[in-house]
């Protein structure tokens, strides 16, 4: 949208108080996510007269198209909701909206608010030459929509079902984005192993990232969003063979106990995760594995509680994010029963986060002394380390890690070598390297695996986490 905006002769502002017209792209997902969203648009509202300055309040994303007429009905304030199908039309609205406005005498007239969720194409607006905010990495969208179905799951009624962008339109972008600087890709999707079925019968991500790779000036390819069933055998040579792509994959597993995935209607089991991840271990030899669960979700019983902590624990995940499930209108999960208390939801998610939180800083703990490439990204707020990732990083849901510099100043989009010297539960401070040059980033040393004595029991919580 800000691409498309700025070809169409607007400025773009990081001052919300400076603008003239607002635009919100929003979340849908989860309730959480959709009152970070409410808080938005009544902070925009704020800034419109007599308050502030802001002609125009533009809602657009998720929230626009789950719920177009209760936004427009609740917040008069908004002028324009555009859904997600929409975003290529985003200066046709403005445009609409002045009009309106300038023929109102510069008041916008409530019959001429615009209510925009089309059904047209999902991956129009895909095709804009967008500048990412982002210096150092950009996120390619390889395919909109989901077809999965888990029980729990909106977004499938938000976006649709799964559809596959044409590879040359992503090597177009990618080629693109390196061309202005981006190091970095990190391809996204709702299922990003699913990329291709529908266009070939058959997965083509691999084909994809061998492609990719084989662009100037790309140095690191991140792949998110797997599906278990997803990661097949030419994935995981991918892995082995492919120098720039990153030793690191997402693979959100939701949980571990298998009456519960049989009710999110996952298809995958405790055992065939067991399997698929000691595999990846064995067979990627320093590959980084992150994970999502889900907590709460209707029926879950302490002994599946159990189950989860002793899966986690056993398996020893290098990054792990939790939510605690939250009925989504529209979803079978939403009428299942019985219903976990909050307050049980709760405690459970902070169980799995104490546990977690001993394993990262166990893992942390073995990196010290090693020297692995970082890809720099900025400076630290207080102007005395560099921050970066290495391939076992991911950007805004990992850590960046702080670099010290020993001789000549570093640069955003600068790959260099880096040894560790310190490390906290959640971060590593390094300094350079300056006799090992890198040229290619390097998979992180391949942690033991053994059970850590300073990890807590499964069924145990640290004081102050109850």
């Amino acid at each position: 949208m800000a691409s498309l905006l700025l070809e169409s002769g607007f400025s773009l502002t990081e001052d919300p108080s400076a603008a003239d017209i607002i635009v919100l792209n929003t979340c849908g997902f989860i309730a959480p996510a959709k009152e970070e969203a409410i808080r938005a648009i009544l902070e925009a509202a704020d800034r419109k007269p007599p308050g502030g300055a802001c002609r125009f309040v533009v809602v657009a994303g998720c929230l626009a198209q789950r719920y177009p007429d209760e936004i427009l009905e609740e917040f008069p304030e908004v002028d324009a909701v555009v859904g997600t199908r929409g975003y290529a039309d985003i200066p046709w609205v403005i445009g609409c909206l002045s009009d309106a406005a300038r023929k109102g005498g510069g008041v916008l007239p409530a019959a001429d608010r615009i209510r925009h969720v089309p059904a047209g194409d999902s991956l129009a607006h895909l095709g804009a030459a967008r500048r990412p905010s982002t210096p150092v990495y950009a996120y390619l969208k390889v395919s909109e929509g989901c077809s999965n179905r888990c029980a729990y799951c909106a977004i499938p009624g938000i976006r649709g079902d799964h559809v596959s962008r044409p590879m040359d339109d992503l090597i177009a972008e990618a080629v693109r984005l390196a061309g202005i600087g981006t190091r970095e890709l990190v391809l996204v999707a709702q299922d990003t192993t699913r990329y291709g079925l529908d266009l070939s019968g058959r997965r083509l991500l691999p084909d994809l990232v061998r492609r990719l790779a084989a662009i100037p000036g790309i140095l690191r390819i991140r792949l998110m969003y797997a599906y278990a069933d997803g990661v097949d055998d030419a994935l995981i040579d991918l892995f082995r063979t492919e120098p720039k792509l990153a030793r690191y994959l997402d693979l959100p597993i939701q949980h571990a106990s298998d009456p519960i995935l049989g009710r999110m209607n996952r298809r995958d089991t405790r055992h065939s995760l067991e399997a698929l991840l000691h595999r990846l271990r064995r067979d990627v030899p320093g590959i980084v594995l992150r994970t999502t669960v889900l907590v709460g979700f209707p029926g879950e019983t302490e002994q599946d509680m159990d189950v989860l902590l002793s899966f986690l624990r056993a398996i020893r995940f290098d990054r792990l994010g939790c939510f605690v499930f939250s009925p989504e209108e529209g979803t079978p999960a939403a009428a299942m029963e019985p219903k976990v208390p909050e307050s049980v939801a709760e405690s459970r998610y902070h169980r799995v986060m104490a546990l977690q939180q001993a394993i990262s800083a166990a893992s942390l703990r073995r990196r010290v002394g090693t020297v692995e490439s970082v890809l720099i990204e900025s400076v630290s707020d207080d102007g005395i380390f560099y921050l970066g990732r290495t391939s076992g990083e991911a950007p805004e849901i990992d850590p960046l890690l702080h670099v010290a510099a020993t001789s000549e100043p570093l640069a955003a989009g600068q790959l260099v070598r880096v040894r560790w010297v310190d490390a906290s539960d959640y971060d590593l401070t390094g300094v350079t390297v300056d006799d090992e040059p890198a040229e290619s980033p390097d998979p992180p040393a391949d942690p033991p695996r053994a059970a850590d004595p300073g990890l807590p029991a499964a069924d145990s919580v640290p004081a102050g986490m109850e």
